[in-house]
């Protein structure tokens, strides 16, 4: 409802109607005086940052290493199977059932250490029964040699009766007969002696077979052979190989053949 009056579009016209719209709307010319000086410092805080410039980076860091000629070293690759220059094949002496494996797959093994242990009442039983004849072969030959003295006294008690011809010449010959045979009795005796030894000696190491132990030093393979597995003489349980020293296989070309073999005459 109010009613202005038209001025030429001057900056001192524009300033004379300012006065006028301030002293109507107060609230509203407070507010566009806020929003005014807030661009301007926005202007100025932007135009400021692009005036500024960044700073230099530090100069980097160069090594500088003097170049010298000389011989170097050249490498070649090759993909290589570790073999071991002794592999011991692990194979039981005697025939049963495997009851415990006592060494893990890969692992190091000692001479000596138990690897296997085949059941061993089979070889238990053959050894007491070798222990028995035995015993009876030292009774035999006690019995043997008990007959051999009698006869031996009986001779020398003859003799000198059937010299006086006090007794009949055949009672001395028969004498000397009967001592002829304890003898054989004796050494026969003797002879079953050793031979219930050596059954023992047999018996006894057919028992110790049944611990199948490692003979060399170095690293066993898997297990062939499982628990409960009946294994005899041409039964591979596992290997072991040694490792120091050691062997190495590896495929080369036809020309790196002949490129070491011209580089290494010798």
């Amino acid at each position: 409802g109010s009613t202005f009056k038209s001025l030429p579009p001057t900056r001192s016209g524009v300033q004379h109607l300012l006065p006028q719209i301030e002293r109507r709307n107060p609230q509203r010319t407070t507010s566009r005086r806020y929003f005014a000086s807030l661009a301007s410092a926005v202007m100025l805080f932007v135009f400021g940052c692009g005036r500024s410039e960044p700073p230099k980076p530090p100069p980097a860091d160069v090594q500088v290493v003097k170049v010298e000629q000389q011989d170097v070293p050249i490498w070649k690759e090759w993909i290589g199977t570790l073999d071991g220059l002794v592999n011991a094949q692990i194979k039981p002496q005697v025939t049963g059932y495997l009851l415990r494996q006592t060494y893990t797959d890969g692992a190091f093994v000692k001479k000596g250490q138990l690897l296997f242990e085949i059941d061993p009442r089979t070889f238990q039983a053959a050894l007491d029964q070798a222990k028995g004849k035995l015993a009876n072969a030292e009774g035999q030959l006690a019995t043997a040699q008990a007959n051999q003295v009698k006869a031996q006294q009986d001779v020398t008690r003859y003799t000198p009766l059937a010299k006086e011809r006090a007794i009949p010449q055949q009672d001395l010959d028969n004498a000397i007969q009967a001592n002829e045979a304890a003898k054989a009795q004796v050494a026969a005796a003797k002879a079953q002696i050793e031979a219930a030894k050596a059954q023992v000696q047999s018996a006894q190491l057919d028992l110790g077979f049944t611990r199948v132990v490692s003979l060399i030093d170095g690293i066993a393979g898997i297990a062939q052979a499982q628990i409960g597995d009946l294994v005899s003489q041409n039964t591979l349980l596992t290997t072991v190989s040694t490792l120091d020293p050691i062997k190495v296989y590896f495929p080369v070309s036809e020309r790196e053949y002949l490129e070491y073999v011209k580089d290494h005459p010798d």
